[in-house]
């Protein structure tokens, strides 16, 4: 079973902030690292698919909440769960933000094309589709074993996704805060523009009662 945090380090997260986050019987999951790791051969298991899990990514526009779907994407909520708790999320910035399309995050480089290291099939549900804003979906290559680290929320409906990019979670709280990042087009870029950072995310899971 996963390590839950001490109540020392749990205090300094100032849990009443997280809101929705914690609700029922949400823990934060200790790190797997104390430092960064950026490169991987192949993301362990760390996730029981039977219980929920959510994540919150702490930015610098403030704080995004999100609900993860073990049961429908488990490869890819448990590839998720692992980077994060490696802190391979850990001052990532917010390379592509296009009005009316999403937010994508998830490269450390910041160029769009880096990756942890290995890469997985992706994980389709014709019931789970980017039909509003707050979807959260994996990013690939053009190739559909193209799923890695990078990943995206829907700013607006995206049809054009459904049936080619994973779905693995929704915004709980915070679409205010997707919405507000910076916009920024690696194809067209602005002198002095900077991205937004996704400063740290934190992984909660539902504990057994």
């Amino acid at each position: 079973m996963r390590k839950i945090l001490t109540a020392a380090i749990m205090a300094s997260l100032s849990l009443s902030a997280l809101g929705p986050a914690l609700a029922a019987d949400f823990k934060p999951l200790e790190p797997l690292s104390n430092e960064r790791v950026l490169q991987f051969k192949e993301p362990a298991w760390v996730i029981q698919p039977a219980r929920n899990y959510r994540a919150v990514l702490e930015t610098s526009k403030g704080r995004i909440t999100l609900e993860l779907y073990p049961r429908v994407a488990p490869k890819t909520v448990n590839n998720f769960v692992f980077l994060a708790l490696n802190r391979y999320y850990d001052g990532v910035p917010f390379h592509r933000v296009l009005e009316g399309f999403m937010a994508q995050t998830g490269d450390p480089t910041g160029t769009g094309n880096g990756g942890p290291g290995y890469s997985f099939f992706v994980e389709l549900d014709r019931d789970y589709r980017f039909d509003k804003a707050g979807v959260l979906g994996m990013a690939r290559t053009s190739d559909y074993f193209g799923n890695g680290g990078q990943f995206f929320i829907t700013l607006a409906p995206a049809a054009h996704l459904d049936g080619g990019y994973t779905v693995f979670g929704r915004v709980l709280e915070g679409q205010s805060v997707v919405s507000a990042l910076t916009r920024i087009d690696p194809q067209a870029p602005k002198a002095g523009v900077k991205p937004d950072v996704l400063t740290k995310v934190t992984i909660l899971e539902e504990q057994p009662e």
